[in-house]
């Protein structure tokens, strides 16, 4: 799966395939692509790991290298534990402090899980398959309400009751679209805490990011 063949799939799905009468231009298209995958990254957003190494004599570390980060869902260290060892943390801006006693020495590494973006360009996509059809969805129903919020009030070749039909279409798979992403996000929220449990005792783990 790449852009092209994404703005392929909306297109037929929007029956707006014949290329010498197109409604929407492929930059059109490829903005409401952008904003579906988007908003699906939020509630079903790619999973990362990065290493981080402490400076020394501080519970901070920078996140400015996490493009497109999402949220930190944990925070290992000391690494290299069985089983690992999940410590609380506070997060704000660029920077991640680790709510612990004792502070990492310098160059001791520090894994972060974090949820990220999700990519989807003329080279490929991070999106998963079963997700993929789900980005169509919500990227054509944007595309129709938005046509249809044009088109009232104008002539159009269809029948001057066209947007109507395109709205209301639009605005069955907008409600389909919020569906799946709700569902999405509470499947990733119970996930999270299930897995990641901070080791000590009574912080809760990454509830303390905020």
């Amino acid at each position: 799966m790449d852009l092209e063949t994404m703005r392929t799939r909306v297109r037929v799905d929007l029956r707006d395939t014949d290329p010498e009468s197109e409604r929407w231009p492929d930059e059109t298209l490829d903005r409401h692509i952008e904003r579906a995958v988007h908003d699906l990254s939020l509630a079903a957003p790619r999973e990362a790991t990065a290493t981080l190494t402490a400076a020394g004599a501080s519970r901070d570390l920078s996140l400015a290298g996490l493009g497109d980060r999402v949220a930190i869902e944990a925070v290992e260290w000391p690494m290299g534990r069985y089983p690992a060892s999940f410590v609380p943390f506070s997060s704000w801006g660029e920077t991640l402090t680790l709510l612990v006693d004792g502070v990492p020495a310098t160059d001791d590494d520090v894994l972060v899980r974090y949820s990220a973006l999700h990519t989807l360009d003329a080279e490929g996509t991070t999106l998963p398959e079963p997700l993929q059809d789900l980005v169509a969805t919500g990227a054509a129903a944007y595309a129709a309400i938005e046509w249809a919020s044009y088109a009232t009030n104008r002539v159009n070749a269809g029948g001057d009751d066209t947007w109507r039909r395109y709205h209301t279409w639009g605005q069955e798979r907008l409600a389909a679209f919020s569906r799946a992403l709700a569902k999405h996000g509470r499947e990733r929220r119970l996930k999270s805490r299930r897995l990641y449990v901070a080791a000590v005792a009574g912080l809760g783990g990454r509830t303390l990011e905020g």
